[in-house]
């Protein structure tokens, strides 16, 4: 059997929301930066994060992620006020978040979390502008990908 290669992402990949995949319809993509404290850095090496039901606000003019849990180490210092739930800024351009902005003021789209990864030494999330999909079309999106599992068992099958 022959081991499959990581790609280069797979490796710097802190967390996905892979509920957004089948919840949304993903209509454009964008990589931001995150304005973080030292611990949250320190939770991020951990792997203690949660950006499942996380979404982006829009406010002043400024990007925020919301919902998203930190979860604080158990050696940090009692110094720090820690909020694991506080919204974090996020460092978009001016035109990115202008294109943001209207797009979610349009009926039915949201700006969602994706995928939170390294790139060298700087954390980056993944954000998508959204649409809701309806019951029928997560059965569809379900049938489809046990198709594609199908077809793939059944090509393997028949290189015999």
């Amino acid at each position: 059997m022959m081991k499959k290669k990581l790609n280069k992402l797979d490796s710097n990949i802190i967390t996905k929301n892979k509920a957004a995949y089948y919840e949304y319809y993903i209509d454009n993509e964008f990589e931001a930066g995150l304005v973080l404290y030292g611990w949250e850095v320190k939770s991020l090496r951990a792997g203690k994060i949660n950006i499942s039901d996380s979404y982006i606000l829009i406010h002043n003019e400024e990007a925020y992620l919301s919902g998203s849990m930190f979860q604080p180490l158990a050696y940090v210092s009692n110094n720090n006020i820690i909020n694991p739930k506080r919204d974090r800024k996020l460092l978009l351009t001016r035109s990115e978040i202008n294109f943001l902005n209207y797009n979610k003021k349009q009926k039915g789209y949201t700006i969602i979390a994706l995928m939170m990864y390294w790139k060298k030494a700087w954390c980056k999330l993944k954000i998508g502008i959204a649409r809701g999909k309806k019951q029928y079309n997560k059965r569809d999106t379900i049938k489809d990908r046990e198709w594609k599992i199908n077809k793939e068992r059944i090509l393997k099958n028949s290189k015999l």
